[in-house]
Parts: C-alpha cells; sequence; structure tokens
C-alpha cells in the first residue's frame, strides 16, 4: 500500500515538473470559456474558466477558479463568516465539458489572439498558479471570483497592449442591478441575496467590474482589442459553440416571497382592522412580528459587524429588521405597560419612513417582495403608537 501512494505522489510530481517545462507549439490555443446558467442558485450566473489547447503536445485542459470542497474543515463557518477559500483546478477539458452536456447547459469559447509569447505566458503563469502552495485564493462573489480572475489574468499577462471595451453595453448599473438582471426578483434566493447585503453592492460598477459576472467576460472580451504592431487587432480571433442548449433559467415557485408576505400582511392587516374596531390588541400577532423582524435584525447586524464579507456592511434593511424588536417582542406580554413603548413604536415608524427615501434615491436598493411586509408593519405600528397606554 505504501508503494502505492508513494508512485503516486511520484507520478503528481512528475507531471507537475512535465507542464511547467512544456513549451506549447504554434498550434496551441488559449481560450476564455463561458458556460450559461444552471437551476441552481449557485449556478445562477453562468461559469467561465480558461481552456489551454495543444493538439500537437496532445494538452487540452480547463483551469477552472470554482473549485471548492464542502468538506473542508470549518468550511459552512468560513462560509457563514467570509472567510472561504477556492482554488484553482486543471484538469482534462473534456470532463468539464461532460459536466455542462449532462446539465443541458450551454458552452461557448473564445480564442485569444495571442502571439507565440504570449500563449507561453498565459500556460506558465495558469501552471505555477495551480501549484498547491498557490491555487488557493479568498473567494468574495463580486470583487474576486472565477470570472474576474481571467479578466485580472489577461490584463496582467497582455498590459498595456490590452484595451477592454465598453462597446453595446447600458452604463450606470450598480453591482445589485447587475446581479438582479440575473436572478428573478420573486424567488427566494434573490430575496435572501438582496436581505443580506449591503449599500456597497449599491455602487455604480465601472464597466470592468462588471466582469464579475460570465455573461459581462464574454460579451466584454468580444468587443475588446489588442496592439498588435501598434494596430488594434480584435482581442477575439474565434468564437466556437461547444454546447448548444437553451438557457436555463431559475424557476419561480408558487410559494414565492412575494405571494406568502402578501398573504401574512393581508392578515395582520385584518387582524389589526378587527383589534382597532373591538378597541383590543392582539399580543401573539405582535409577538410574532417583532421577535421575527428581530431575529432578522440580528442577523444583519451579525453579517455586518463580525463577519468578513466585504458587501454585507451598511445594510439599511436594519431599518424594517430591526434588531432591538427581539427584545421589544417579549416585553408586550407584560401587565403593566411602559408608557416608553409608544414612543419605541412612533421610532420604528420613522424608520420605516426612511426605507423609501432611501429607495428613490438609491443609496440601496430594498427586496421588492418585502413590500408586503413593509405596509402592514407601518400598520401595526401606528395602531401600536396610539394603543399604548
Amino acid at each position: 500500500m505504501k508503494k502505492k501512494y508513494i508512485l503516486l505522489l511520484f507520478f503528481f510530481v512528475f507531471i507537475k515538473s512535465f507542464y511547467a517545462q512544456v513549451n506549447l507549439s504554434v498550434y496551441s490555443e488559449v481560450s476564455i470559456v463561458t458556460a450559461g446558467p444552471g437551476t441552481e442558485l449557485y449556478e445562477a450566473f453562468g461559469h467561465s474558466a480558461i481552456r489551454i489547447k495543444d493538439p500537437v503536445l496532445g494538452l487540452d485542459l480547463i483551469y477552472n477558479y470554482g473549485m471548492f470542497d464542502f468538506n473542508t474543515p470549518n468550511f459552512y463557518s468560513n462560509f457563514t463568516k467570509g472567510n472561504l477559500l477556492y482554488n484553482l483546478g486543471r484538469y482534462k477539458f473534456e470532463y468539464f465539458l461532460a459536466g455542462y452536456k449532462k446539465d443541458k447547459r450551454w458552452v461557448k469559447q473564445q480564442v485569444l489572439n495571442l502571439n507565440q509569447k504570449e500563449k507561453q505566458s498565459f500556460f506558465m503563469y495558469l501552471e505555477n498558479n495551480v501549484l498547491p502552495v498557490n491555487a488557493s485564493y479568498s473567494y468574495d462573489p463580486y470583487f474576486n471570483n472565477c470570472a474576474t480572475k481571467l479578466r485580472d489574468i489577461t490584463t496582467s499577462i497582455l498590459g498595456d497592449k490590452l484595451n477592454f471595451s465598453d462597446k453595446n453595453l447600458d452604463r450606470n448599473f450598480s453591482f445589485r442591478q447587475l446581479m438582479d438582471k440575473e436572478i428573478p426578483w420573486n424567488t427566494w434566493g434573490s430575496f435572501g441575496i438582496n436581505l443580506a447585503l449591503g449599500s456597497k453592492l449599491d455602487q455604480n460598477a465601472a464597466f470592468t467590474q462588471y466582469m464579475y459576472l460570465p455573461d459581462y467576460v464574454y460579451s466584454i472580451f468580444k468587443n475588446s482589442t489588442l496592439f498588435i504592431q501598434n494596430q488594434p487587432e480584435k482581442l477575439i480571433k474565434r468564437e466556437d459553440i461547444l454546447l448548444d442548449f437553451k438557457e436555463l433559467k431559475q424557476e419561480i415557485s408558487i410559494y414565492n416571497p412575494f405571494l406568502i408576505f402578501s398573504i401574512i400582511s393581508l392578515i395582520g392587516l385584518f387582524l389589526t382592522y378587527i383589534d382597532f374596531k373591538n378597541k383590543k390588541r392582539s399580543k401573539w400577532l405582535d409577538f410574532i412580528l417583532l421577535l421575527t423582524t428581530g431575529i432578522v435584525g440580528v442577523l444583519i447586524v451579525f453579517l455586518w459587524f463580525f463577519t468578513d464579507h466585504s458587501t454585507t456592511p451598511n445594510n439599511f434593511n436594519f431599518l424594517w429588521a430591526f434588531a432591538p424588536n427581539l427584545i421589544i417582542a417579549f416585553l408586550i406580554f407584560r401587565q403593566q405597560q411602559q408608557k416608553w413603548l409608544k414612543y419605541y413604536f412612533k421610532f420604528s415608524l420613522l424608520l420605516l419612513i426612511v426605507i423609501p427615501i432611501l429607495w428613490i434615491v438609491k443609496i440601496q436598493l430594498f427586496p421588492i417582495a418585502i413590500i408586503p411586509l413593509l405596509i402592514l408593519l407601518f400598520t401595526r405600528y401606528l395602531f401600536l403608537s396610539k394603543s399604548m397606554k
């Protein structure tokens, strides 16, 4: 058994050293590979990778910066804290393509218009990056992911010869608006992401920052140029459709957020009307609303102050998901109601009034699905501020 592992280790080291010394032939190609979206949330944005093919040497490799391992120690806690490590994986392109064929997702490649030296530079860069000491990187879904890596590598190798183009692009989109174009707003995935992420996501993105999404890597590379002998030439020499499937879409569940929150809101508004008419107060309704919004508020505070996620700070969803509600939920059952609770709910009303202002001026866009819930909270807080003695 030990001999077996020693042989495997020797083979692995041999392959590493072999590739490190390979000189690509003139028939080699370096390609940007873009895959269409899948049906799962983590597949919704598609995928980008780099392919190096050399028919003379019999090489056909994919370099994939989207590798992660659920079995990594503390994977879920690190993910929650924003300390998730992704890896560069290198393997045969046929395996990469087979996975997307099985999932019926389209795949396209763009062959870069490179000279021999530039092809070799890409190859050596990637081979150095795939070494165990270099393969891991700190993942950020908006600033350091499988798509931005391709942009940065290309820029690093081609330098001033490269001119990314914003031709045919709609400008002045924020990171959030770009994301929302990829995921239907009335899905739980969209709701969860927009709930957790703060106002940094609402900053306008430079067009090169659009390339955190694979679709924009594809379109920007397609329209970009490379200076060859001081003359602008197309960056892309050739495009190939490798798998031609219809683009998959995220499905909107029957039990979607807007429907669920609308039903909850209608029930809450009806009960508030009954309470107002009978001059009573359904404390259990107040408890549920305050407890739920308080728990969500605590999660927002945790993501804001106690994690390393780059986009969770300054999250104005705290205006409706107010963390102190978690405590107030239990105080409302006291027989002797404290007078200051009336002012607490008046203050809560003011917080809700701020939300449409921030929304209109685009300081932060909120999940559309929470509109029915905001109406319920406003109505209930108004009722409580008047009924508290």
